[in-house]
């Protein structure tokens, strides 16, 4: 176990998690139909970040480095420096980790490096610079798994944390050192690549997309950076125990089913769902924070998997209408945005879903639930080539 000591979210609903969070209880959505935007012959509905608010943000930052960045990876510094500003922890310290989700990373520059070394174009070298913005001595972590890929990083994270017999997991099997702190952050951007990939698939909606509607017609996509920073429950200094938010417990399961389409049966997500909570009270879950691309197939999955847990009767959301289809940042803001919730008591409303219709019937979230006697949450996604994982989030009363 280990607990979230600090996050923070860069989106265009704002620069901090509390802007991203008061705008999703507003109802608010960046969302819009773009035209010929990237070179590409027909529109597509996405979330953009804005470019002149990013370099504003970013030349605020105190330091002297002359390393010129990446939109991506701007991106992703904005979003560590807003995260341990919250904190007294030195980034520069042997203890700390740095684990980056992406699954794209600066991709964009494959059709024109735009002056940048190739070795931009690896995920690798955006790690070793986003954590040496930072004076971070270690060699970062890479978590690229599709879609699953945020989640993928918070359940490595645990594995590099101290436990008291001075092992983790990682230790034991590959000689790995343990970490007081881990540094999740998950990133991603736009791009003629990615739009076109998804449109050949046919599965972006035309407008905003509708999660567990039964008029969905497809997902949309957006840009985003989210960090979150563990620490060790064994060096933990936090002292107000109302507050402590803790990861309980996560799992992955590949079911292996297909390269682009989830299982029928849901084999994989249920897989991964009963492993999260095997040691959990489920009266203690508030909600379930579903993948909910909008897509026909993900969304009848994501039903059938609860149904078989026997999740159906709990509030389920999803944020892909007011955020889009962050991609590798998707299992870290949405985790965050779901941890403000679960602390406020507040059930966020599934934005767009006017008529539910999946496989399985399920209790989409209308944001009028009662949650205030509830500590607990589960956060469940699915990627690409059979990839799903679930992920329980206590609050210690």
């Amino acid at each position: 176990m280990m607990n979230m000591l600090s996050h923070n979210i860069v989106s265009p609903l704002g620069f901090s998690s509390s802007e991203n969070y008061q705008a999703v209880c507003a109802g608010k959505s960046d969302l819009t139909i773009y035209s010929s935007k990237f070179g590409l012959p027909g529109p597509f509905c996405a979330s953009l970040m804005n470019d002149e608010k990013i370099e504003d943000y970013f030349s605020a930052l105190p330091h002297t480095d002359t390393t010129i960045y990446t939109r991506f990876e701007k991106m992703a510094i904005l979003s560590v420096q807003g995260a341990v500003a919250q904190t007294s922890i030195d980034l520069a310290s042997p203890d700390v980790l740095f684990i980056l989700s992406t699954t794209k990373g600066n991709v964009d520059l494959l059709e024109d490096l735009r002056g940048f070394e190739k070795e931009r174009l690896y995920l690798w070298r955006s790690a070793q610079l986003i954590s040496r913005f930072f004076n971070n001595p270690n060699e970062p972590l890479v978590v690229s798994n599709a879609c699953i890929s945020g989640c993928a990083a918070q359940i490595a994270a645990e594995r590099f944390l101290y436990h008291p017999s001075g092992e983790t997991i990682a230790e034991k099997s590959d000689g790995h050192r343990t970490y007081h702190y881990v540094v999740v952050v998950g990133a991603e951007v736009l791009s003629k690549f990615i739009i076109s990939g998804f449109q050949s698939f046919k599965a972006l909606s035309p407008e905003r997309c509708k999660p567990f509607d039964a008029e969905r017609c497809g997902l949309n996509l957006g840009e985003a950076a989210a960090t979150i920073i563990y620490e060790s429950t064994y060096t933990s200094n936090t002292s107000a125990p109302s507050d402590v938010i803790s990861f309980h417990a996560g799992a992955i399961c590949n079911d292996a089913n297909h390269i682009s389409g989830p299982s029928r049966t849901a084999e994989g997500q249920y897989r991964a769902i009963m492993q999260a909570t095997k040691n959990l009270n489920l009266e203690r879950l508030a909600f379930v924070n579903a993948h909910g691309t909008a897509t026909l197939y993900n969304d009848d999955m994501e039903s059938i998997a609860l149904h078989r847990a026997a999740l159906s009767h709990l509030p389920v959301n999803s944020l892909k209408s007011y955020f889009g289809h962050t991609l590798g940042a998707a299992g870290v803001l949405e985790v965050i945005i779901s941890t403000l919730a679960l602390q406020n008591h507040h059930i966020i409303k599934t934005l767009g879903c006017d008529v539910p219709g999946t496989a399985q019937k399920i209790h989409v979230a209308d944001g009028k639930e009662d949650c205030s006697k509830k500590d607990a949450f589960l956060k469940m996604i699915s990627g690409f080539g059979g990839g799903n994982a679930a992920i329980a989030i206590t609050m210690r009363h």
